[in-house]
């Protein structure tokens, strides 16, 4: 059994909060499979960001996050609400990496500042609001609730894609605070 540890964050020094817990893996010992995915990552975002780079210490990992990333893009939602969906996750679980990143890509992806911001506070979006009560329910949605998602106009399909949005970024968020893994994107306050 894992035991727990005394203290918060904020207890932390300085040195302890940069340092990675899980340092990336080591590029010259990946099989062909796992340099080819970290390869494509490379040509799609421009490098391989730390997050990838340290999940690719399990081939399994990182190609179950790949996979279910490729999946939800040919879904019904959009990559701004994917996006937001990722920056609604990732200021509940505050997780600065994804905050970090998706704010980044947001951006990329067609969000304004205010929608940023609007998402990270789980508003301006009937997917951000969904996500956002996802996460803080666990999933636990009253009859009410989804019934208010059905009448913002997200169908029974894009609603289920939000439930595998938040799971895809939970993944993400859980890693990157429990690795501590080093931002190496235009980093913002969680």
């Amino acid at each position: 059994m894992i035991g727990t540890v005394q203290g918060t964050h904020s207890d932390l020094t300085n040195e302890e909060i940069i340092m990675a817990r899980i340092e990336k893996a080591n590029l010259d010992q990946l099989s062909t499979t796992t340099r080819t995915q970290l390869d494509a990552v490379r040509a799609k975002v421009g490098k391989v960001p730390n997050m990838f780079a340290t999940m690719a210490n399990s081939s399994a990992v990182l190609t179950g996050y790949l996979q279910f990333g490729d999946a939800l893009s040919k879904g019904e939602l959009t990559a701004q609400d994917r996006e937001t969906i990722a920056l609604a996750v990732g200021q509940a679980n505050s997780c600065g990496y994804c905050l970090s990143a998706h704010t980044l890509l947001g951006k990329g992806a067609g969000l304004t500042s205010d929608d940023i911001q609007a998402a990270r506070a789980g508003k301006g979006s009937a997917v951000a609001e969904l996500a956002q009560r996802i996460v803080a329910t666990r999933g636990q949605l009253s009859d009410g609730e989804l019934a208010a998602a059905r009448a913002a106009g997200l169908s029974d399909a894009q609603i289920l894609e939000v439930v595998a949005g938040v799971a895809l970024n939970v993944l993400t968020n859980y890693t990157n605070n429990l690795v501590r893994t080093d931002i190496d994107f235009p980093e913002v306050a969680v």
